[in-house]
């Protein structure tokens, strides 16, 4: 075995799959499988032995969640990577899983192929993160909508917070001013509001109930 092999350790409660992740590991040379777990406190329980140098963990487990364990791991090495796996392509679990320090994530069922590509990007750049999962996260900062509103209301919502005037938006969405007029007070009514500065305001409270929903 070669001295700079890199130890992976999996934790999954899906027993079925213990076979095919010991499978994924028979012939590699750059990766050794540390063991298949069933919970973090099983992994965490064999540490002193030996120590994996990357996990693979199931996001949401019984007992103790992999995502709650990330605080274990490191306590027990700051210089653990961490990838987290879920069969959810979920904005608000893959949001918390990097909040609490995961170096990647993954969507379930993996394929060998896609396993080992995000091992080696691990290595290569530190962060593992397929193309579905950058898109949800993209999507999630891109989207910039309100359901109370309508398409065009919310199209002028965006330029309006940002200090557009009412020609300056009409000349950007290439409509007449007085059109802008009729669904800025639509807007207001909506809202609940009689100016600007009350609408804007009102926006902006909006935006951040809507970011900590994410």
């Amino acid at each position: 075995m070669k001295t700079n092999t890199l130890k992976i350790a999996i934790i999954d409660n899906d027993e079925a799959l213990d076979p095919i992740y010991r499978l994924y590991f028979n012939d590699e040379v750059t990766y050794e499988l540390h063991g298949v777990y069933k919970s973090v406190h099983e992994l965490l329980s064999n540490f002193g032995r030996t120590t994996p140098d990357i996990i693979l963990c199931e996001a949401q487990l019984n007992g103790i969640s992999g995502i709650d364990g990330l605080d274990y791991f490191y306590k027990k090495n700051e210089d653990l990577k961490v990838l987290m796996m879920s069969q959810k392509n979920d904005f608000k679990l893959i949001k918390e899983a990097f909040r609490k320090g995961a170096n990647g994530f993954l969507i379930k069922p993996l394929t060998k192929e896609r396993l080992f590509n995000a091992l080696d990007a691990l290595g290569q750049h530190g962060v593992a993160l397929e193309l579905d999962v950058a898109k949800k996260i993209i999507s999630s900062f891109q989207t910039k909508g309100y359901d109370t509103f309508s398409r065009k209301e919310n199209e002028i919502i965006e330029l309006f917070t940002q200090g557009f005037t009412y020609k300056m938006i009409a000349d950007k969405l290439c409509v007449s001013a007085s059109a802008v007029n009729f669904h800025i007070q639509n807007i207001y009514v909506k809202l609940n509001v009689n100016s600007k500065s009350e609408a804007l305001k009102k926006l902006k409270e909006m935006e951040i109930r809507q970011l900590n929903a994410a």
